[in-house]
């Protein structure tokens, strides 16, 4: 059934047509681009569940949600040799997750739960790494892996919004990490001012951006009317071309 659902949101931004739906646009907006790519017209109605594709080529949606779904597997296994520093852990975990029939499940159809995980998973494999550059600050790996944590969370956030959850953990990572950096008495106010501004930037205002850019790119490619229209008012139904407001004087 959901195949159905996001599959056919794929098709609007192929077609760029007008919806309106209750998760941010990233995931459905990937999907389609990932359908364009691949050759993928459209034109297939997602009707109902268990329709034949015939000749629509639907793999390169199914495959990129795929190779998302199995980035799970390294960022898992990284993630845990991280924090145990113990390989039998690391293959262990990576191992679990490999004939994990849930995990194979969701990742092989076109769904958004493993674009979701891909960015759940990177966002936590980039707060650890981060972390494991505590001893190096203002390196090029430590803003590295800072900047990669923000882009993952604006990523979660992107696609569904219980990506917010990561962005607690990551919150509140970051305020036990400030906590220990002002009870250190070596350190000057005006460094730990540098290391604030630079979780602000890389954390706050990066995630933000990149999340306002993606709507940004929702309403330019979606201009014509479609079954979301009537979600909005009128005066931006009159931008949407075909909708029977379109470039009509509206008075405030």
């Amino acid at each position: 059934w959901d195949e159905t659902h996001f599959g056919k949101m794929g098709s609007y931004y192929i077609n760029r047509t007008f919806f309106f739906d209750v998760h941010p646009p990233l995931g459905k907006m990937l999907i389609g681009l990932a359908g364009y790519l691949s050759g993928y017209d459209g034109t297939f109605p997602f009707q109902k569940p268990g329709d034949r594709y015939e000749q629509h080529n639907y793999v390169g949606m199914r495959g990129f949600c795929a190779f998302l779904g199995s980035c799970l597997v390294p960022f898992a296994y990284l993630t845990v040799l991280e924090l145990s520093k113990s390989l039998p852990a690391a293959l262990l975990t990576a191992f679990i997750l490999i004939f994990d029939t849930g995990c194979i499940t969701l990742s092989q159809y076109i769904l958004l739960d493993p674009i979701l995980m891909f960015f759940l998973m990177g966002a936590v494999l980039s707060m650890v790494k981060c972390n494991s550059c505590a001893d190096r600050p203002f390196s090029a790996s430590w803003w590295f892996w800072l900047s990669l944590t923000g882009v993952s969370l604006a990523g979660a956030m992107g696609v569904k919004f219980v990506g917010l959850f990561v962005v607690l953990l990551v919150g509140l990572n970051t305020i036990y990490d400030l906590w220990d950096l002002l009870g250190n008495l070596s350190l000057s106010l005006v460094m730990f001012g540098k290391h604030l501004l630079a979780r602000v930037l890389c954390l706050i205002v990066l995630p933000l951006a990149l999340y306002m850019a993606v709507f940004a790119v929702h309403f330019a490619v979606l201009n014509r009317s479609g079954p979301g229209d009537g979600f909005f008012s009128s005066a931006f139904q009159s931008q949407l071309i075909g909708n029977n407001l379109h470039n009509v004087s509206i008075p405030e």
